[in-house]
Order: C-alpha cells, then structure tokens, then sequence
C-alpha cells in the first residue's frame, strides 16, 4: 500500500496490528491528561515539600512557628486521606473503563422516560 492510500491507518509498534483514529484520540488525551498532571503536581508537591520541611523545623524545636502546627497536621491528614481514596480507587479498577458510566446512565435514563 502506498503511504498516500494509508493515510488513516497506522499500525502498532508492538502488535502491527492497524491502530484506529479512536485510539490514537484517547493515547494523546492520556499524554495531555498526564502533562497537565504533572504540571499541577510538581508545583503542589514543592509547596508541600516546604511546609513539611518548616513542620519539622519546628517539631525539633529550631523554627518558630508553633502557631502553624495545627494547619500543618490537618493538611498531612486531608492530603494522607485523599491518597488513600486515591489509591483505593486505583486498585479496585475504578479508572479501567471511564466510559461504562455514561452509558449506564443513559441507559437508566431510557427506562426511566419509558415508564414515565
């Protein structure tokens, strides 16, 4: 086939099977996903990174700022328990198929309208 007449079809590096215009759509909003991530996190993680390093300046007594350990405390929790939801979610399979729930309710929608 000539490069002209294939234009839409591009083919697996892995498998060589074709891949669809779908799925490169979904690889490159995964990269988008994850650069802008990325982009949020590295600065997230640097200002936490500071505040933990000002909380354990003043646990060990060297910093001043007694007055900042209660907000410090609360935000290791809040962030200790959004991870953990995080991951819980992560594990039980809840970002393998993003697309099912739109389609249940969709679906719930129909029967709703049908007995309505």
């Amino acid at each position: 086939m000539s490069k002209s007449l294939n234009n839409s079809i591009v083919s697996n590096a892995t498998t060589g099977q074709p891949v669809s215009s779908k799925e490169k759509n979904r690889s490159s909003a995964w990269t988008i996903t994850v650069f802008f991530g990325v982009l949020i996190l590295i600065p997230s993680l640097i200002g936490f990174l500071m505040k933990f390093t000002e909380f354990i300046s003043v646990a060990e007594g060297t910093g001043s700022g007694q007055f900042a350990i209660t907000p410090i405390v609360n935000y290791l929790l809040a962030s200790a328990g959004f991870f953990s939801l995080l991951m819980w979610a992560a594990f039980n399979g809840m970002f393998k198929d993003l697309e099912h729930p739109k389609f249940v309710m969709l679906e719930t929608e129909k029967e709703l309208d049908a007995n309505a």
